[in-house]
């Protein structure tokens, strides 16, 4: 009976990962597109998805980099959303001079695949061309043990371990006089609980957007005629306090709190907001 409540309890507590990879991973604009596992979309979807892929990776190459970012920016929207999709958003948002738009590209790269070694590197380079720390990138440290629960798939691990645990009090029950099932069976449960302790705290973590427009107002109402208060440096990380309406009240590195709109602050979990 323990068993099934332990079980329970790890089905209703661990996050699932905070997004899964869609689609088919083409080739990059520059460089080897950013590796992930892709789950399989529907034929008819996969197949527009690939062809519409195809047709930013030509335009491009063709140097319209404007057609390309709207279609990168339509198949997110999509939700075709693949550490590919991205990786090639920031090869073509640094053509354009837009570093913040491709460390905010990269990032969420990273959060599809955050083994990427490829995609690290990158980051670091926009991040350095930004002028920013590394903490300017990674305010939350538990943004940081989410990535790492995604990584070694811990949530999988702790239900692994809980439904083992099931198994083995079920075995020490049929077998009363197997005192070795009981001990393995308390065992197992302690390590699906110390697995579960990450993602659970990770699901705690706050929000955090990244600054895309070069010198973006920061107000202290969210309105258009509110004063402004400071201005945000591109590419930083900033974590996201409240929502109201089309603006984001955010905080930024050095404690100054206040209003932007969503156009020049976008959020990492999630596609861009609409044009």
């Amino acid at each position: 009976m323990m068993g099934i409540v332990f079980v329970a309890l790890c089905l209703g507590l661990l996050p699932a990962p905070a997004h899964a990879l869609v689609g088919a991973a083409p080739e990059a604009v520059v460089e080897p597109a950013a590796t992930g596992t892709p789950s399989p979309l529907p034929a008819g979807k996969a197949a527009l998805a690939d062809a519409q892929f195809r047709q930013a990776t030509a335009l491009a190459q063709a140097g319209d980099l404007a057609g390309a970012t709207r279609i990168y920016r339509a198949l997110a929207a999509q939700g075709v959303e693949t550490a590919s999709v991205y990786w090639n958003w920031a090869q073509v948002a640094q053509r354009r001079g837009a570093p913040g738009e491709a460390l905010w590209a990269l990032l969420r790269a990273r959060e599809l695949a955050p083994g990427d070694r490829a995609v690290a590197r990158e980051m670091g380079r926009v991040r350095e061309a930004c002028g920013l720390d590394p903490a300017e990138v990674s305010p939350e440290p538990l943004g940081a043990l989410g990535r790492l629960v995604r990584r070694l798939h811990l949530d999988v691990v702790a239900i692994t371990l809980a439904l083992a645990s099931l198994l083995f009090h079920a075995l020490a029950r049929l077998r009363q006089g197997w005192r070795g099932s009981a001990t393995v069976a308390w065992a197992t449960a302690g390590a699906a609980l110390l697995a579960a302790l990450p993602p659970l705290l990770a699901s705690f973590a706050p929000p955090t957007a990244v600054v895309v427009q070069r010198g973006a107002p920061l107000a202290d109402a969210a309105s258009p005629t509110a004063t402004v208060v400071a201005t945000l440096r591109e590419g930083e990380v900033v974590p996201v306090l409240e929502r109201a309406a089309s603006y984001l009240r955010i905080q930024d590195a050095s404690g100054a709190r206040g209003w932007v709109h969503a156009r020049h602050v976008w959020r990492l979990d999630g596609p861009p907001p609409a044009e």
